[in-house]
């Protein structure tokens, strides 16, 4: 194994070990031509180059952890003002001066989907503190209705000091809408005032943004349109609930900063970032043709995963390349955290098909507090996790099942905020190097248009059948009525759905075959 394939950075309590990825030899040196290509591409990046060109936008979350780097004076004096101001509403909620009418906030529902909750699930989780957050934190991260209620009988009585924040840049996302609308339901409910608990983190004049102002909610916080929501952990996204939650918001910009600065570095052996991008084309044959399998041996980081799959997974997945050729691109992610992994997928992961590459995160500290003994031997709970992931390691090795493995001093704010930093540059590089956009994305668009067509044959469904009460159809005879003949399977589907959610006016008639039963209305 090449020693230099190991590298230690004991100032960031950080080391990133590549000898198990089985770079042929002088590969590092044969891609130095790409790989400072893609530096070049980063640097006009962070210049403020237009990389979104469906939207005519910059990409600056880099500038969220070092505002001097911001290319406006107007960019870098937001960037500094938000900061001051999500630090002096947490101050505020601490002390009690911004409180609910029933007394101090307790808890904290965040409202949001993909990355306005992603990254603040992951931070959360992982710096949740022992003694207790400050505020309890909980989610509406889906348009699930079971799922919402669950979540409201979790907060249960505490409703009433509950702090509310609505994250959508646009205010128009269909999950957070109705989420927030979910929210001023059950807050009604409870005979509550729902602005005296609720913040807005939008774009300015966004429609979230004018309705936070009509009913005069408790504070706005912006969302740029230079930052994604892929990346918006630094931003008011992620620092306003972790802040809220007690968390040190100022030692996790640091560690992303400085991450940064280190990535940034012209020796590719230096970088760790340019490493895992090359480790992932290497990996990957450029194209995506291995997954991705993301392993922490730590609790506190079991949703790194999650979030790494958007961060990648978003960013990667394109059909083009930046020429307009078709290149379907993409690499696939999934993970869990060990060794829970070895009672569920390691089997396939060292006999199955050899179609990924793990990437194990060690965490050396093991906790806080006194080591327990567990065995005559003396060895310790962390002493076996160590080894179930040294032994996991091997036992892939043996099965020439490549491996990256990264290691941290311990969990915290910096530290997170240094996971953070480095697989985002880590995704940009390897954009650069197999040349295509990771700052746009038109396939989520589509979804969301596709899903908005939908929810239009419903409408056209459900008024046909208020016209036609006690009017048995098909699906397919509706389809033809509605000329709607290729949407005849949503139909069926928004017919059946219907049936199990509304009993009481849409009933459904057995028939030989269930796509031939027959539906009405009651009406």
């Amino acid at each position: 194994m090449n020693p230099s394939y190991y590298q230690t950075f004991e100032d960031l309590g950080f080391s990133a070990d590549f000898r198990l990825v089985g770079f042929p030899e002088d590969y590092i040196s044969q891609q130095s031509e790409q790989a400072n290509q893609a530096l070049a591409s980063m640097k006009e990046l962070e210049s403020g180059a237009i990389a979104n060109p469906d939207e005519g936008r910059m990409v600056g979350h880099y500038w969220l952890r070092n505002s001097s780097l911001a290319p406006s004076a107007e960019i870098s004096d937001a960037i500094t003002h938000t900061l001051t101001r999500v630090k002096e509403c947490a101050q505020r909620v601490r002390e009690g001066t911004l409180a609910s009418p029933n007394g101090p906030f307790t808890d904290l529902l965040v409202i949001g989907i993909g990355g306005s909750a992603l990254g603040p699930q992951f931070v959360g989780k992982a710096l949740s503190k022992s003694s207790g957050d400050d505020l309890r934190a909980h989610f509406f991260d889906n348009t699930d209705p079971d799922g919402i209620d669950f979540t409201l009988s979790q907060i249960g009585e505490s409703l009433s000091t509950t702090l509310v924040l609505v994250i959508s840049k646009s205010g128009g996302t269909p999950e957070t809408r109705n989420g927030m609308i979910e929210a001023q339901h059950a807050f009604k409910n409870k005979g509550l005032d729902f602005s005296k608990h609720a913040i807005a983190v939008t774009g300015d004049n966004s429609k979230l943004h004018q309705v936070a102002q009509e009913e005069k909610w408790l504070d706005f916080f912006p969302m740029w349109d230079w930052v994604g929501g892929r990346t918006s952990e630094t931003a008011a996204v992620g620092l306003l609930p972790a802040a809220l939650q007690g968390f040190d918001i100022d030692l996790l910009l640091q560690g992303a900063s400085e991450m940064d600065q280190l990535t940034r570095s012209q020796d590719t052996l230096r970088n760790p970032a340019m490493m895992l991008a090359l480790a992932w084309f290497h990996l990957s044959g450029g194209k995506g043709t291995k997954d991705m399998v993301i392993l922490p041996y730590k609790d506190r980081l079991e949703l790194f995963a999650k979030y790494l799959q958007q961060l990648i997974m978003e960013s990667l997945g394109k059909e083009k390349d930046l020429s307009g050729q078709v290149v379907n691109q993409g690499i696939a992610v999934y993970g869990n955290k060990g060794s829970t992994d070895q009672h569920a997928y390691v089997q396939q992961l060292r006999e199955g098909i050899p179609n990924f590459f793990a990437t194990f995160i060690e965490v050396l500290k093991y906790r806080e507090g006194t080591e327990v003994p567990v065995d005559a031997e003396g060895m310790t709970s962390g002493d076996y996790l160590h080894g179930f992931f040294l032994g996991t390691r091997d036992a892939l090795l043996e099965k020439d099942r490549q491996s990256i493995t990264l290691t941290i001093n311990e969990v915290n704010p910096y530290s997170v905020g240094m996971l953070i930093a480095l697989y985002e540059r880590a995704v940009g590089f390897y954009a650069a190097l197999v040349g295509i956009n990771a700052y746009h994305q038109p396939g989520v668009e589509a979804g969301k248009k596709a899903a908005a067509k939908v929810l239009n044959v419903r409408k056209e469904v459900t008024d046909w059948l208020s016209q036609n009460p006690s009017t048995p159809v098909s699906a397919a005879e509706l389809a033809q009525k509605l000329g709607m003949e290729e949407q005849c399977d949503w139909i069926y589907k928004i017919l059946e759905s219907l049936c199990a959610n509304v009993p009481a006016r849409y009933s459904r008639v057995k028939s030989d075959h269930p796509l031939n039963d027959l539906f009405h209305t009651s009406e």
